[in-house]
């Protein structure tokens, strides 16, 4: 089995997505502002969706 090597472009996704994880619970456990945690929840979901198809679809 051959170890296969994904873009840069797929890895700065990954850290887009931690990124958003660890800021959403940060921000709904220790600020009060909905709207800011709410954008960045969302951030992070569209960029796992778009991991998700990209990783299905070329790889």
């Amino acid at each position: 089995m051959q170890s296969q090597s994904y873009p840069d472009a797929w890895y700065l996704l990954w850290m887009v997505i931690a990124f958003c994880g660890v800021a959403t619970w940060f921000m709904r456990n220790f600020t009060e502002r909905r709207e800011a945690t709410r954008l960045i929840a969302f951030t992070g979901v569209a960029a796992m969706l778009v991991m998700v198809i990209w990783t299905f679809s070329e790889f």
